[in-house]
């Protein structure tokens, strides 16, 4: 796997930074004056990583307070940009690892601590944060780059050792998604999945003018706590389950269990279980009989993936077991 470089910037490479951004600053100034969402940052072409910098610093101070620093905390931070976050982390924090891809607002965030006593609490992570050898931290606050919300979700879930508490900020929609509920119109195969291993709040809402360049759509900040110790559920067999019963969350559990494919999957899955146990296969098996049986008999048939919570999900598949079928 790819690892990310890390270091710091000379000052030859930060005057030609200096003098690039200049040029570019006052060419996009010009072209792109009087739009909104077509603004592009006047010093960095920040769009081609999908990172918009937050310029409220009221916003920024939030996003810190709720966090709860404490004097002895190593912080992670995704996507600083040019430091706004980042100056403010640095107040009450020990440390502070920056992970980001752009040389060139690495290279910034650089030269604006420099000379300064946060200079030696600071350490920058050129590359991408999804490749990246992660150092030991107790929180992570992110102005999260859009592209990677996702995986940046999941590789915070699965770092160990667990830590504290992280506070995120996304897309309105995706942020939304994480703090859905059962019955809820978002709640889905991601909701799930992350409310298994963690406990998600909304913190608040956060207009597109905050942000430079600003975004095409909404922001929203969410407080992420994982659960310690996490739950003994496989992560594979849990979002497998729910990989089937999200792919048609308004039908019923029976249908979408019958879709093209499914049975085919978790016999497949099922023959390779009971090799593993060395369990007898017996030709004239029914898988089909098998998955209607199991949903009949834990009462989730008729039920509709838009109203499981994670209770209902987490005894579907452990009938499942009970039967030797997997999903993963």
């Amino acid at each position: 796997m790819p690892r990310a470089t890390s270091g710091r910037f000379s000052r030859t490479h930060q005057s030609s930074v200096k003098s690039a951004a200049a040029s570019s600053s006052s060419k996009n100034h010009n072209a792109n004056e009087g739009t909104s969402a077509g603004v592009r940052n006047p010093i960095f072409n920040t769009e081609r990583f999908g990172q918009h910098i937050l310029k409220n610093p009221q916003i920024a101070q939030t996003i810190v307070d709720k966090a709860n620093l404490r004097p002895t905390d190593k912080v992670l931070e995704v996507g600083p940009g040019t430091g706004n976050l980042t100056v403010k982390i640095l107040e009450k924090a020990k440390n502070v690892t920056a992970v980001e891809m752009d040389p060139r607002m690495a290279a910034e965030l650089t030269k604006r601590v420099q000379g300064k006593p946060e200079q030696r609490k600071l350490d920058i992570i050129i590359g991408d944060f999804v490749k990246a050898d992660l150092p030991y931290f107790d929180v992570c606050i992110s102005n999260t780059p859009y592209q990677i919300s996702s995986p940046l979700v999941f590789r915070l879930l699965s770092h160990r050792p667990i830590f504290r508490v992280a506070v995120l900020m996304f897309q309105r929609e995706f942020a939304m998604r994480l703090v859905a509920r059962p019955g809820t119109e978002l709640w889905s195969r991601l909701s799930a999945n992350v409310q298994l291993y963690s406990k998600v709040d909304l913190v608040m809402h956060v207009g597109k003018n905050n942000f430079r360049p600003a975004p095409q759509v909404e922001s929203s900040v969410v407080r992420l706590v994982p659960l310690d110790p996490p739950p003994p559920i496989k992560f594979e067999e849990f979002d497998g389950l729910g990989r089937i019963i999200f792919s048609r969350r308004n039908k019923m559990v029976h249908a979408t269990f019958m879709a093209k494919g499914v049975i085919e999957m978790l016999e497949q899955n099922w023959r390779t279980w009971c090799s593993t146990q060395n369990k007898m296969i017996d030709d004239d098996t029914n898988m089909k009989g098998k998955v209607e049986e199991v949903l009949s008999s834990s009462g989730y048939s008729e039920q509709r993936a838009a109203k499981m919570t994670l209770d209902d999900l987490l005894k579907l598949l452990s009938a499942f077991h009970d039967e030797g079928i997997h999903f993963a």
